[in-house]
């Protein structure tokens, strides 16, 4: 029988992985308090990471509707919620891994979907969403203008085109 702190950490958990927008499983071993301090602010404001009981956490992402492998619950486990912008906390653990290999990605959910350690490495690679979005405002506008450019040319060109006819039958009319 569960425990209430059992009970209420599960809760905790479970929430955390409904209001979470990714989780990011890693193992933390051999890292330092200080370490840890530097890790999570490297992660950004939109997340938060915490140590984890193994069997509590599979527990809690089961009761949130995610399936994880057992393998993402072997060693000790810290987990980063993500509420924000899931590129900008997975740049985050990237680079502080590459700085400390004692922090290993073991993988983890973005939207429901479980994400292999590499897949989030993929992910941290991608630019962040504002930006993919600017670029992508970017294209539509480029698109648009080029497509004015082509209306705009168009009537001109018709002109030039009626202009040049109307001097050569002037002319042929004047040679006559």
């Amino acid at each position: 029988m569960a425990t209430p702190e059992k009970a209420a950490a599960v809760a905790e958990l479970t929430d955390k992985f409904r209001s979470s927008n990714a989780a990011v499983l890693t193992e933390y071993r051999g890292l330092t308090v200080a370490q840890l301090k530097t890790l999570r602010r490297s992660l950004g404001e939109n997340a938060q990471y915490a140590v984890v009981k193994n069997t509590l956490t599979k527990i809690a992402a089961n009761e949130a509707g995610i399936t994880l492998d057992d393998q993402l619950f072997a060693g000790p486990t810290a987990v980063a919620f993500v509420t924000g912008d899931p590129v900008e906390s997975a740049k985050g653990l990237r680079d502080f891994a590459k700085d400390n290999p004692n922090l290993v990605i073991k993988g983890g959910v973005l939207d429901g979907k479980a994400m292999s350690a590499d897949e989030i490495k993929k992910l941290a690679d991608l630019e962040s969403r504002e930006v993919l979005l600017s670029k992508l405002a970017g294209a539509f506008k480029g698109k648009q203008s080029q497509t004015a450019q082509l209306f705009q040319a168009l009537p001109s060109k018709l002109v030039r085109t009626v202009d040049a006819l109307r001097a050569k039958q002037d002319e042929q009319g004047g040679a006559e």
